[in-house]
């Protein structure tokens, strides 16, 4: 049985099913898993999805999507998201729903990603009747490696969709408000590594050798001459090497050398740029010192790029929900990564997020991936409520 549908009717819909939101975040709290290994995590939300009657598909081993075909006759195809994986870090807070998993927290807001559209799925679910088209419901495993969106991606479960949808819990925000930014809003994320082959002597003969090492350390420091040389000033960019490994005594020349280290951008332009440049420079230092190198580079996620449409519509319906003083159109963009991004480089859409900060309440304070991170839980009916509006008003705007 439906009832007639308006904008307060769907709030006290999400205020009726607020409780049973907080408890299964918790209950995912104390049950986080790594990334790929979210076993568990996905036969729970399965077993959700059983319960609302809302068939669903496997992606992968521990992602599924789901699916709401709506009762109003064909329309657009819209893709909600949640990512599911919890993070390898200690829960330090002293809370009943305390992770129950020595060395592996939900200290990024997955837990109430999940919960989020699951609460949204049961009131989309009963509501089936009152819309065109249909709704993809994406739990997506191993956001935090960058290697679950695109299994959704690649596996064709994207193709036919017209818009995604997704938010991110945020306690850097205030509960109660909402983010709604377009165009580039997260950088994208290269993690490469850079092998130099050399050839071994004894340090007292450096000129038998051919030193890694010595290689290594001048590419480091010839990598920062493309952010500072190659890139414009106004264009956003980090270069970085965190990790350099080479050498196995002190008087011997090192043969080999290892360079770790990541590339941040906010467009996809600059980040074909920046990835050649960086396996150029690479290539000419080694050849300055004869060494060889060996260039890798691992794709963890686009740039996020929050397409104009869908952000004003998030907005909007963001103002509906918490009024316009709290919606936040310019948010300061993150170079932290996030492959949602992966999502919205094959179909138009927006990343949102949520406020959890509570101002009165400093275990809300923390930053993600920290021991002690912790949520507003009050932040979650918002997240709710604003997966609901969105599908309904993106669907049955024809």
């Amino acid at each position: 049985m439906t009832t007639t549908l308006t904008s307060s009717t769907i709030k006290e819909e999400v205020q009726q099913g607020a409780e049973d939101v907080i408890a299964l975040r918790r209950y995912f709290h104390q049950h986080p898993e790594p990334s790929l290994k979210e076993y568990e995590t996905i036969k729970r939300i399965k077993a959700e999805l059983d319960k609302l009657a809302i068939p669903y598909e496997a992606v992968g081993e521990t992602g599924a999507i789901g699916t709401i075909v709506g009762g109003k006759g064909p329309g657009k195809t819209l893709l909600l998201r949640a990512d599911i994986d919890a993070l390898e870090l200690e829960d330090a807070k002293d809370k009943s729903y305390k992770s129950t998993q020595p060395g592996l927290h939900h200290a990024c807001g997955h837990d109430g990603h999940t919960s989020a559209l699951l609460g949204a799925a049961k009131i989309l679910k009963q509501h089936e009747a009152d819309f065109y088209g249909t709704i993809k419901l994406a739990f997506q495993q191993a956001e935090e490696i960058g290697a679950g969106a695109r299994q959704f991606v690649e596996g064709g479960f994207v193709e036919g969709v017209d818009q995604v949808f997704g938010l991110h819990l945020d306690s850097s925000v205030e509960t109660g408000k909402i983010v709604a930014t377009a165009g580039p809003t997260n950088a994208s994320c290269d993690i490469f590594s850079i092998t130099v082959r050399g050839e071994s002597g004894h340090a007292a003969r450096p000129d038998l050798g051919r030193d890694a090492l010595l290689t290594a350390a001048a590419i480091t420091v010839e990598l920062q001459s493309i952010v500072s040389r190659e890139v414009s000033p106004l264009d956003n960019v980090v270069v970085a090497v965190g990790v350099l490994k080479a050498g196995t005594r002190y008087n011997i020349i090192a043969n080999e050398a290892t360079l770790e280290g990541t590339v941040r951008t906010f467009s996809h332009e600059t980040r074909k740029f920046v990835l050649e440049a960086v396996e150029r420079i690479a290539q000419d230092v080694a050849k300055a010192h004869r060494t060889t190198i060996e260039f890798k580079n691992y794709d963890a996620a686009a740039p996020l790029i929050n397409h104009p449409t869908a952000t004003n519509r998030a907005a909007r319906i963001g103002a509906e929900i918490a009024g316009e003083e709290n919606v936040i159109k310019d948010n300061e963009k993150s170079l932290g990564a996030d492959d949602f991004a992966d999502f919205l480089a094959v179909a138009e859409g927006v990343y949102a997020r949520v406020g959890t900060k509570n101002p009165e309440d400093p275990d809300t304070w923390f930053g993600h991936h920290h021991e002690n991170f912790d949520i507003d839980e009050r932040g979650l009916a918002v997240a709710t409520e604003l997966h609901v509006k969105y599908a309904l008003g993106y669907l049955n705007d024809l």
